[in-house]
């Protein structure tokens, strides 16, 4: 009996601790509503010059780039690459190969060429030596002619034997000379054919050893403009597998590896809507914001917008307009890539007052601010000169007026 009036008193003392807690809790509420209403957030109207705005995403992107395509070398394997995402500048080393391979096929080449060139020596040699011989065997057949005419020239003087023995010794010494004549010629047109042949071999062989030593003069990529370095992905293990290039990867002849994006060439690439289309034109001022550096605003000119519509990857498609702000001076830390935004400044505004769009409220459809005055706050119809994402233009309120970013009458109605 006890033990259940003890349990009943703990239950009716939670309960009331509970009552309490949340009439406190409901004080607090209503003390701190009535504090908003008394003291709500201000912000004093800034007066200047008002830039009026179109605002579109993107991202940055840049006009020109070049990329470093493998060269027409068989058996290439990266044994060095230049960090990734950093700067170089023209000239500078970005991968290089496993000259090895390239070496190899140098020293065969070579090795060929010069067994060549001593082939091709030795047939010139052996063809000089031929000709030396056959004009000395030609001289010694015109010495046997001259001979033998000489010989048949003594005819009248000796036997009609001698002579006729004579004639056919002349004749004989002729025939010889014309066999020693055509000799002579074969020998000229067979070293001649076969020097050319050799020479051929060896040119064939030089040129071999030419291409493979500019094999080995290409086992280096160096960068053709300043710029950072991009990887490109390596598609040897099918789309699936696909990732950037890296050390030790094997790269298949005249394959796109790297990119080198000219940074001197960055520009904010933003959509634009289709109804903002008609209120800027190239050559508005434009301020390029990047996500990364929320701190930072980038200053250019809208350099040109895309003259139809394409459509986006999203779901549902939209349809919208390219404009490409290109900026005056780039940072360094920008990278093509980059989310970002882009203010289009179409028109200004001199001399405005300008306050936060969420300080404008509107009465019987007209827009009102709460202007602080000594006694309260009261509500004054502005009007609206130009109105951007974040900032609105307006008139009707003194210059460094200060009004609620609160909708007071909201406020006194809640309960």
């Amino acid at each position: 009996m006890r033990t259940r009036r003890r349990s009943g008193r703990i239950w009716l003392g939670l309960l009331v601790t509970l009552v309490i807690a949340g009439l406190g809790a409901a004080g607090v509420y209503r003390m701190r509503r009535v504090q908003a209403a008394v003291n709500p957030p201000t912000v004093r109207a800034r007066k200047g010059e008002f830039a009026v705005l179109v605002r579109c995403r993107g991202e940055l992107a840049v006009k020109r780039s070049m990329q470093l395509v493998a060269p027409n070398v068989p058996d290439l394997k990266i044994v060095w690459l230049a960090p990734p995402s950093g700067a170089v500048k023209k000239d500078d080393p970005v991968i290089r190969f496993d000259p090895s391979s390239a070496k190899q096929q140098l020293d065969e080449k070579s090795a060929v060429l010069r067994q060549a060139q001593a082939t091709l020596d030795q047939a010139v040699a052996q063809a000089r030596i031929t000709a030396e011989q056959d004009k000395l065997d030609l001289a010694n057949a015109r010495y046997q002619v001259e001979r033998a005419k000489l010989e048949a020239s003594k005819q009248a003087i000796v036997s009609a034997i001698q002579g006729e023995e004579s004639k056919v010794d002349l004749q004989s010494a002729e025939e010889k000379l014309r066999v020693q004549e055509a000799t002579v010629n074969l020998h000229q047109k067979s070293d001649e054919a076969k020097v050319a042949s050799l020479t051929s071999q060896r040119e064939k062989a030089q040129a071999e050893a030419d291409l493979a030593r500019h094999r080995l003069g290409q086992m280096e990529m160096r960068a053709p403009l300043d710029g950072i370095v991009t990887y490109l992905m390596n598609t040897s293990q099918g789309w699936m597998n696909r990732q950037p290039f890296k050390l030790g990867d094997h790269v298949w002849p005249n394959a796109p590896v790297a990119e080198i994006p000219d940074l001197a060439t960055l520009q904010m690439e933003g959509q634009l809507d289709e109804v903002d289309r008609g209120r800027v034109a190239a050559g508005n001022d434009v301020r390029v914001h990047a996500d990364a550096f929320p701190e930072q605003i980038f200053d250019g000119k809208l350099a040109s917008i895309s003259p139809l519509t394409q459509m986006t990857f999203e779901w549902p498609p939209v349809r919208n307009f390219r404009a490409y702000g290109q900026i005056d001076k780039a940072d360094a830390r920008l990278r093509p890539g980059m989310n970002g935004s882009m203010d289009i400044v179409t028109s200004r505004i001199p001399n405005a007052l300008s306050l936060p769009g969420k300080a404008i409220f509107t009465r019987d459809g007209k827009p009102i601010v709460y202007l602080a005055q000594k006694d309260g706050y009261r509500a004054v119809e502005v009007e609206i000169l130009a109105r951007n994402p974040d900032e609105v233009a307006v008139r009707g309120i003194p210059d460094n007026g200060v009004v609620s970013l609160a909708d007071l009458e909201l406020e006194k109605a809640k309960p």
